[in-house]
């Protein structure tokens, strides 16, 4: 068992879905207070670590359907570079650091890590075959992730006051835009072969997921739109034309076909999706803090 290998079933690359917890420190005023900064990446690395649980049970669930995959019969249980004894090893001492990072934190993070796994095991074991809940679910986890850090920066009183509404509508579109290319993405991929990987593929169609994306672009352009315009800071509006640059570059790649829309964290390889989520993130920093 290489270390390579367990990072791949780690699968540590997808571990930047976490970073939506700083979101809540940024958005709060928050980022330059380093203890709470020091917090929110403890926070991370407990979201991090408890996101690959899910994964590595998911693998091991899924390991004869991943031998017959043309990219997940590459991964390390399918391809036996790594035992399923060992796997649940790791999936348990990872799981346990997980929620002891959490109960240091504090109890109501610790119900978030808890939320996030049992969530993510419903998906994984049932709702992932049926079709526009998997979805919604997906978006679920992604704004349990972003709410959380409100719950590591602020132990004391009533945290839940402080969450963002704007905060949860943008976080859950976003993350429903992503699913949907994804799914998209995965059908022009596999083609035929797409329902014998994942059942949910026999409702999912290529008019339907146009419609999909459709729905998810505008309800994602909307709500970014009216936060930026009814914010208190009335110059966030001005993040604007850096968001939509983001949103359809996306588009684009999805309708073009690229290999970014089925694997997200190769986003991180397109220079011009770059540029523009750095500028985003740019402006932002520097109208909520200056």
């Amino acid at each position: 068992m290489k270390l390579r290998d367990i990072i791949y079933l780690m699968r540590v690359r997808q571990w930047y879905k976490n970073l939506v917890i700083f979101l809540s420190i940024i958005f709060a005023s928050e980022l330059l207070n380093l203890v709470g900064l020091e917090k929110t990446f403890y926070g991370f690395l407990a979201l991090c670590f408890i996101s690959s649980v899910n994964y590595i049970i998911n693998d091991i669930v899924d390991i004869k359907k991943d031998i017959n995959h043309p990219e997940k019969r590459l991964r390390p249980l399918a391809s036996g570079k790594i035992k399923v004894w060992q796997a649940i090893i790791l999936a348990i001492t990872l799981f346990i650091v997980s929620l002891g990072i959490g109960i240091s934190l504090s109890g109501y993070f610790l119900l978030f890590i808890l939320f996030l796994f049992l969530v993510t095991q419903l998906y994984s074991f049932f709702l992932k075959k049926e079709p526009f809940v998997d979805i919604i679910i997906i978006a679920v986890n992604f704004v349990v992730r972003a709410a959380s850090g409100v719950f590591v920066i602020m132990v004391d009183g009533m945290p839940w006051l402080r969450l963002s509404p704007w905060l949860i509508i943008c976080v859950f579109f976003l993350s429903l835009f992503i699913s949907i290319g994804k799914r998209e993405a995965d059908l022009v991929y596999l083609g035929e072969k797409a329902v014998s990987h994942k059942e949910v593929f026999s409702f999912y169609t290529k008019p339907i997921t146009k419609s999909l994306m459709v729905i998810s672009t505008s309800l994602l352009i909307m709500s970014y739109s009216l936060y930026s315009f009814l914010s208190i800071n009335q110059y966030l509006v001005l993040t604007l034309p850096f968001a939509l640059y983001v949103i359809f570059r996306y588009l684009y790649l999805i309708e073009k076909g690229s290999e970014v829309t089925r694997h997200p964290e190769k986003v991180f390889f397109d220079i011009r999706m770059m540029i523009g989520i750095v500028l985003w993130l740019a402006s932002s920093f520097l109208i909520v803090y200056y």
